[in-house]
């Protein structure tokens, strides 16, 4: 298994940074759409559709969404997509995983509001259409491929981090009900992973201290809310009684398993660094 996993990792990885840095912005936007509406055949299930047809027509759903969202923003190969409209879709987002934080911390009770098919399917479109419009706005914009890999490296960083703290320290629980093994000490070494990139960050790119400080606060957030992302994912995958979104990725489940910290990282980062003005 492990061995699995550290192919499948790696494979991954190759994959994902040769779209990055050899796709055009637009390219590149066109494959994470294609990986969000993949991820909708995940959360269909996760929604408890069962019927094949229904299924497919909750990805077809999620793709018109992603259609929606990309003729609001202007959204073209010949046009980069517009600044206001993409920060009006993102500010909705972050409203959306205010509410979902209050769902998560109300666990197993807040599954009166949320635990019917219909609001689980709804809740998927406000998980996934915002995953991919903060991803064409952030590849679109300055030093966009490394700005999407700043906030893969945050969430990879929070992930290892609380991994590995929880492990040697974990004692007082995170979530209990949603997610059992997260703890306290391990959203700990996870948050003091990300204190470490910034540091090294700041003093590689020589920061002014005022830009150190909000570039710092920024990673915070999204180390923060990437942990909301997971946990978001396991209610659902917990409510539904099963394990894994998927087993299409060997060792590692499905797609939704890979990216849950994600869906919630990229439109949180994307809404304070387009709204902070931050540069690097």
């Amino acid at each position: 298994m492990l061995r699995e996993r550290i192919i499948t990792a790696l494979v991954m990885v190759a994959l994902f940074l040769a779209a990055l840095f050899l796709l055009s912005p637009f390219g590149f936007s066109l494959v994470m759409g294609l990986v969000v509406v993949y991820a909708a055949w995940e959360w269909s299930d996760l929604s408890g559709l069962s019927r094949p047809l229904l299924r497919l027509g909750y990805v077809i759903a999620v793709a018109g969404l992603l259609l929606v969202a990309a003729l609001y923003l202007g959204f073209s190969a010949n046009a980069k997509p517009l600044s206001d409209q993409g920060h009006s879709l993102l500010v909705a987002a972050a409203l959306w995983w205010a509410v979902a934080l209050l769902w998560v911390q109300g666990y197993p009770s807040s599954a009166i509001l949320w635990g019917s098919r219909a609001v689980r399917a709804v809740m998927g479109m406000l998980v996934l259409m915002p995953t991919w419009v903060a991803a064409v706005l952030l590849i679109h914009g300055d030093n966009g491929s490394w700005m999407i890999l700043l906030v893969v490296a945050i969430v990879a960083l929070a992930d290892i981090g609380a991994y590995f703290s929880g492990r040697r320290f974990g004692r007082h629980s995170l979530a209990s009900s949603v997610s059992p093994k997260k703890t306290l000490e391990g959203l700990l070494g996870g948050v003091l992973a990300n204190v470490a990139l910034v540091v090294i960050l700041g003093l590689w790119l020589q920061l002014p201290v005022r830009q150190w400080a909000l570039f710092g606060c920024v990673v915070m957030v999204t180390t923060l809310v990437s942990v909301l992302g997971d946990l978001l994912e396991s209610m659902v995958k917990r409510h539904r009684g099963i394990k894994d979104s998927g087993n299409i990725l060997p060792g590692h489940g499905g797609v939704l398993d890979r990216i849950d910290s994600l869906t919630a990282a990229l439109p949180v980062f994307a809404l304070i660094f387009i709204s902070s003005g931050l540069q690097f």
